[in-house]
């Protein structure tokens, strides 16, 4: 019976858990196979392990897959420059959103044939989960981006909306992109990003000169209402 090891000693002085050892042996299956054709049994065999200690870690293929998008979490919540909180806001959100898409750039076919799997008609199990991770990643992007408007705010819904959209779009673009650093990317996220930068100022411009309206005619009619 194989023996088998938790962690495991890459050479450079560092130890590798099991679970992540599965993780990169399946991604290394699926770059070569396509996501669906990956089977555990199979990953089992490549890491001589039994069948049963991955099921220890992974119940089934979407699991492994939410580990995976759980590094783009990690990443977008990683520490930052000294002066990031001096950065514009639309400048923070670049920064957090392109280091999801970095850190699953490595396996980006593979990524995009994970969410396609997610979404597929009759994977009726994970259409619930996904929507909500979608709404999880959108959370922990405006709070490593540091936006300041406090949950459940009509401006934290409007980011919210807005950032979503943006997410969504951007993944279109990264889905297909095979420019060097993901330069289309890039160039995409920062042309959307300055539009709509532009498009809120105008917006809460608008929203405060109301306000201010709202006020100076309750100012005036505290003057002009006399008992």
């Amino acid at each position: 019976m194989a023996m088998t090891p938790v962690y495991r000693h890459d050479g450079a002085g560092h130890f590798e858990p099991l679970a992540d050892r599965i993780l990169e042996a399946t991604l290394q299956q699926a770059d070569e196979y396509g996501w669906d054709a990956v089977r555990l049994t199979e990953v089992a065999a490549q890491l001589d392990i039994p069948a049963t200690t991955v099921l220890d870690h992974y119940r089934d293929l979407d699991a492994v897959a939410n580990v995976w998008f759980l590094r783009g979490w990690r990443a977008m919540l990683a520490d930052k420059p000294d002066d990031f909180d001096t950065w514009r806001a639309r400048e923070r959100i670049e920064y957090c959103m392109l280091a999801w898409f970095d850190a699953l750039a490595a396996h980006r076919r593979v990524t995009v044939q994970m969410l396609r799997t997610k979404a597929h008609l009759p994977h009726l199990h994970t259409w619930g989960p996904m929507i909500f991770d979608l709404s999880r990643t959108i959370q922990w992007l405006r709070e490593a981006a540091r936006l300041e408007a406090p949950y459940g705010t009509r401006r934290a819904r409007m980011e919210e909306v807005g950032l979503t959209a943006l997410f969504l779009d951007t993944l279109r673009i990264w889905s297909r992109d095979d420019t060097p650093r993901q330069q289309d990317t890039r160039h995409f996220l920062a042309k959307r990003l300055k539009r709509g930068d532009r498009l809120m100022r105008w917006v809460w411009g608008r929203c405060l000169d109301r306000r201010q309206g709202a006020a100076d005619h309750e100012t005036s009619q505290i003057i002009t209402d006399k008992p």
